[in-house]
């Protein structure tokens, strides 16, 4: 246990999967390595397949690039630092270290959110003003809403770690999770953390409440407005366009409801579990969500068939 009397402390100690068995980090430690390995992979795959096809630059397109860059992003700030705990026995993350990765943890957790509300913007338009969408919604107007999704998460939170870190730790260094998290640092400061945590709060509603509320108002518009089209392979075909952005969506909002849900309720979640619960949250989606985008994407699963046919064409035209 690492603890100090002083009011500046140099490091913190991150903890991981409290309880976890020491025979056990090996194992942990090349899961987070594969996790890591597929979620880099997967979504420098999607970047580079829409910045090399021309024909993939379409809003929806540059849309889901913005949302691989976060998801790449969040998973190289936060697993390395846990895979070294357990591969190499390093726990300790530098004072202003743990700070830099608060700062990126919690502004790439808000723009995501930001952005699936650009995401279902897209959709709303595409559905219930079709003729017009080209027009209503260029490329240019995506990344004009694609950077306020950027910059505005990524202004506020500087003041919000900036109160974090002038906190005074005086007692315990030791951070409950396997990032430095706002609320597990802040917790460990030995003066009233109340205005700090309000603010930081408040923010994080707003950042998830806002774009959820306009998410669930779109696709409801989105729906009323499928049934009111005559023919049933008019609305299949209608609705499977927001199938992707659905279930991207769903895999990002429902976690973290039923986590605040279950917090307001009382539901007794053991420490344990509730670390487990938030790195499945957080990391899982960021390994899926290519999957998603090729698998239920009709333009990148089509390129996707043709590069793999005409591969096999020059195969067998070189083995004949």
């Amino acid at each position: 246990m690492f603890y100090t009397n002083i009011t500046r402390i140099k490091d913190f100690f991150i903890l991981g999967f409290s309880g976890l068995s020491p025979e056990y980090y090996g194992p942990v430690s090349a899961l987070l390595f594969m996790l890591y390995v597929v979620i880099a992979v997967g979504n420098l795959f999607i970047l580079i397949v829409v910045k090399c096809e021309i024909s993939l630059h379409k809003p929806t397109y540059l849309i889901f690039c913005h949302l691989a860059l976060t998801d790449l992003a969040f998973g190289t700030v936060t697993l390395p630092k846990i895979i070294s705990k357990y591969w190499f026995n390093d726990s300790i993350i530098s004072f202003y270290g743990c700070f830099v990765q608060m700062y990126f943890v919690h502004s790439l957790g808000a723009i995501h959110s930001f952005l699936l509300m650009v995401m279902a913007l897209d959709r709303f338009i595409a559905v219930c003003a079709p003729l017009r969408y080209t027009v209503l919604f260029t490329n240019t107007t995506v990344s004009v809403l694609c950077g306020i999704s950027w910059i505005m998460p990524m202004s506020w939170m500087v003041r919000v770690v900036l109160d974090a870190s002038s906190l005074p730790f005086c007692d315990s260094n030791i951070i409950v999770q396997c990032y430095c998290e706002h609320i597990a640092t802040i917790s460990l400061s030995c003066e009233n953390v109340r205005a700090v945590w309000a603010l930081a709060f408040g923010l994080a509603m707003f950042s998830l409440l806002l774009p959820l509320g306009f998410v669930i108002f779109s696709y409801f518009v989105i729906i009323v407005v499928v049934t009111r089209i005559s023919s049933s392979e008019g609305r299949i075909r209608t609705l499977s366009t927001c199938t992707p952005q659905l279930l991207i969506t769903f895999l990002y909002y429902m976690p973290r409801c039923f986590m605040y849900m279950a917090n307001d309720a009382g539901l007794p979640i053991s420490l344990p579990v509730r670390i487990v619960v938030v790195m499945l949250y957080t990391h899982l989606p960021p390994a899926v969500n290519p999957m998603i985008y090729c698998l239920k994407t009709k333009d990148i699963k089509e390129k996707l068939k043709k590069k793999t046919f005409v591969s096999k064409f020059h195969i067998s035209t070189k083995s004949g």
